[in-house]
């Protein structure tokens, strides 16, 4: 299974942008509503997300590599479930602007009989989170 790539363009700078994926007081507001954040290799963090019927996923994450205003990597699992991927933020200033390339890794470990482990149910997820939700938060 191919990875999920996206790149997405704000009209902010990579300071704000950098802050909004970091700053755990600022991802509850776009992103997951996680008990604590730290940008530094070997963080430990979790967060519960819901499936399209209304399942609860306990999300075991650990932050894997950290390029301050660059890059962040985590790893991203699933409580009580095989697989393991990894997710990666890379940002880029564009003049006034920041792109943001989006990777989301090793999809194809996750359970395959469980459509909320579909990549479609990842893009579209990554989709609404890059497209709305952090751009709207950041261009604010």
């Amino acid at each position: 299974m191919q990875p999920i790539r996206m790149e997405r363009i704000y009209n902010a700078k990579v300071k704000k942008v950098w802050q909004a994926i970091t700053d755990n007081n600022q991802m509850k507001q776009w992103y997951f509503d996680i008990a604590e954040f730290k940008p530094e290799v070997g963080f430990e963090f979790q967060f519960t997300g819901e499936g399209k019927d209304g399942e609860k996923y306990i999300h075991l994450c650990k932050v894997v590599e950290v390029i301050k205003e660059k890059k962040l990597t985590y790893s991203w699992r699933y409580d009580g479930f095989e697989g393991n991927s990894f997710v990666t933020f890379e940002l880029s200033a564009e003049g006034e602007e920041t792109k943001l390339k989006l990777t989301h890794t090793g999809l194809e470990t996750f359970p395959t009989n469980n459509p909320d482990f579909a990549k479609e149910s990842f893009t579209e997820g990554w989709n609404y989170i890059t497209g709305t939700s952090l751009k709207q938060f950041v261009e604010s």
